[in-house]
């Protein structure tokens, strides 16, 4: 499981360039991505982190030399409303795919009762209210989502109890800001859990 957080101290830092973090970027964040850090790149319309439709393509072009680390980037979406989302989404999805970076698409509340466009995206980002985040239905989802290939992360993860649900429903990746308050005091337990649930896959395997 690959967590993503946001640089907000050395030691933070430290983990980053050991591979032990992944770094999330958003329009509203100044952090320089440094080299060999895996990262992500949020749309940041959960909050009032969104820049506008060609500001955000503009902020991404900048990065596209990066693109060969970034695990995926957002299109653009509307918390709690999957059917305004996959039409906000739609024409944004090939022009990201076009910069060099796989397409996430935010999955939210409602999701379920539509057609999924599997094949204009690359990753499924579990957003969205928390009971739908938390539902079978999303479970579901991301069923679907890993028997077609796709790489699934869940946002807003900032328990040992929501990363090892979201690892149990086949999650590769979370993110969240668990970090963001106590950074080194926190950093050390989070890295056990991570390392936790790498014991225990290894446990299963065996």
């Amino acid at each position: 499981m690959q967590y993503f957080a946001t640089p907000s101290s050395r030691s933070i830092r430290d983990a980053m360039t050991r591979g032990e973090l992944g770094m999330m970027s958003t329009p509203a964040q100044p952090n320089r991505i440094e080299p060999g850090w895996y990262w992500a790149a949020d749309n940041g319309c959960f909050g009032k982190g969104y820049p506008g439709d060609v500001e955000y393509l503009r902020w991404l072009a900048e990065r596209q030399p990066l693109a060969g680390m970034c695990q995926f980037a957002t299109a653009p979406d509307v918390v709690g409303d999957a059917k305004a989302t996959l039409k906000r989404s739609a024409p944004f999805m090939p022009v990201i795919r076009a910069l060099g970076f796989p397409v996430a698409l935010v999955g939210q509340d409602g999701l379920e009762r539509l057609p999924v466009p599997w094949d204009a995206f690359s990753v499924f980002f579990i957003g969205g209210s928390t009971e739908w985040k938390l539902s079978p239905q999303a479970a579901g989802l991301a069923a679907e989502a890993k028997a077609r290939g796709k790489w699934v992360h869940m946002g807003r993860v900032n328990s040992r109890k929501r990363l090892r649900y979201a690892e149990a429903i086949g999650c590769d990746s979370a993110d969240g800001t668990f970090l963001a308050f106590g950074p080194d005091v926190n950093l050390p337990q989070l890295l056990g859990w991570l390392g936790e649930l790498g014991s225990q896959s290894a446990l299963e395997a065996a």
